[in-house]
């Protein structure tokens, strides 16, 4: 009976036990298939070909939204360490990415007569665009810990407004370029210096290992092993001291500084932290896009964070990146159904492709014409419609968002058929 009890694989017996990064052998095995899993993911493999939605992400078509949706996840593990481990409400989670940006196109992009750059190599402006966004981080962190709820979201949201005129000062265009041009980003690729032959090859086609891989296929590789080693960091870090001093101050504050935790010094490490994420993933952004312009780190860049964290779970690891997935990707699906939808001929699909979509002033849901009435909707105006209601509805019924529901279901059917 005790032995029975003892191999029970959530009873811990030791704090050490406790406080593993993956404590059962189920979580181990399921987390290095899924690993595996990602790096077969672009190739056309026998091992991955017969399961539909790999194989379905695994396209070529979709390997852009994948490398986005992993440099967006950065940047929200970093917000998650602040809004949702330390309890800080954020809205200018867009306005360090930028930093990051500039900074990065300031130190690896190449100067001209109107721009600056230096043209040194990504091991340099990579994290230097997370430690200068961590350093203004540090800098605005003394007058925002000192606020609280409402009032810390709108000092964090004015500093959107202030990064966005920065880009149109002569200052900001030297560095980002015109602000409706902006300005060509450094690549991916690895060099040890200035040389023109790098020495990792990511923005063209090319061999890698044993392997011909493509651009895109390079580009996804890279920024996946990025994302893991992010992911490792900020999952970490929730297990040390500090962030339990986070959570610590998350659930009480006051209680916290009593009991001898340092609440304005951990408040500032978790904004240097969280914005050191967000310039990383902020030079990486405008990496992808290959050009940085000051327009794409404005408001609705940062609302979507928020989206990330309410719907996939804020102060989860894991959540973060399930809701990372969801708002990334719900868009591309939503896009494609629309597609399909379109060219549906006859059947039940083409009768739901009349009720739902529309090209004009006819009856419809989707607009699919390019200019669209005022009193419909397009694709996009729906995905954000989506985002809106689902922010509210995972606030009301639950608050741990699609996280939440997964504890909820896996704690039924370890306790089935029990009730208690």
């Amino acid at each position: 009976m005790t032995r029975a009890v003892l191999g029970r694989p959530r009873l811990y017996t030791a704090y050490r036990q406790e406080a593993q990064l993956l404590p059962t052998w189920t979580q181990k095995v399921v987390c290095t298939l899924f690993v595996a899993v990602l790096f077969l993911l672009p190739f056309d493999l026998p091992v991955i070909s017969h399961i539909p939605l790999v194989r379905f992400l695994g396209d070529s078509d979709w390997m852009r939204p994948m490398a986005l949706l992993m440099v967006l996840a950065i940047a929200a593990l970093g917000l998650n360490l602040l809004a949702g481990v330390a309890g800080q409400v954020s809205l200018g989670h867009a306005f360090f990415m930028g930093v990051g940006a500039c900074t990065a196109v300031y130190l690896g992009g190449t100067s001209g007569e109107a721009t600056w750059g230096h043209g040194l190599p990504i091991w340099i402006w990579l994290p230097g665009a997370g430690v200068a966004a961590a350093l203004v981080g540090v800098a605005v962190s003394p007058v925002a810990v000192r606020l609280r709820g409402l009032y810390l979201a709108i000092v964090t949201l004015g500093l959107v407004f202030l990064g966005i005129h920065f880009g149109n000062t002569s200052w900001g265009r030297k560095i980002a370029g015109p602000p409706a041009l902006g300005r060509e980003f450094p690549g991916l690729d690895v060099r040890l210096w200035k040389e023109e032959t790098p020495l990792i090859n990511v923005e063209d086609d090319g061999p890698w290992l044993w392997f011909d891989v493509t651009d895109l296929q390079k580009r996804y590789l890279f920024l996946l092993v990025l994302t893991i080693a992010f992911t490792l960091v900020a999952k970490n870090l929730t297990r040390t001291r500090t962030g339990r001093a986070l959570q610590a101050i998350r659930d009480r504050d006051i209680a916290a500084e009593v009991m001898g935790v340092p609440e304005f010094r951990y408040k500032v490490i978790a904004f240097a932290v969280s914005s050191f994420f967000a310039g990383v993933a902020g030079a990486l952004f405008s990496a992808l896009s290959q050009r940085i312009l000051a327009t794409d780190f404005g408001l609705f860049l940062s609302v979507e964070f928020i989206a990330i964290l309410l719907i996939g779970g804020a102060g989860t690891t894991s959540g973060t990146l399930i809701g990372t997935f969801f708002v990334v990707m719900v868009p591309q699906f939503v896009e494609e159904f629309t597609k399909w939808l379109d060219r549906a001929e006859g059947g039940l699909t083409e009768l739901l492709a009349r009720v739902l979509l529309t090209e004009g002033d006819d009856f419809g849901i989707i607009n699919t014409a390019i200019q669209t009435p005022g009193w419909t909707l397009s694709v996009f105006d729906w995905n954000i419609v989506l985002f809106g209601a689902l922010i509210v509805v995972f606030l009301i019924v639950e608050p741990l968002g699609i996280f939440g529901i997964w504890v909820r279901v896996r704690n039924y059917w370890k306790r089935w058929p029990f009730s208690y």
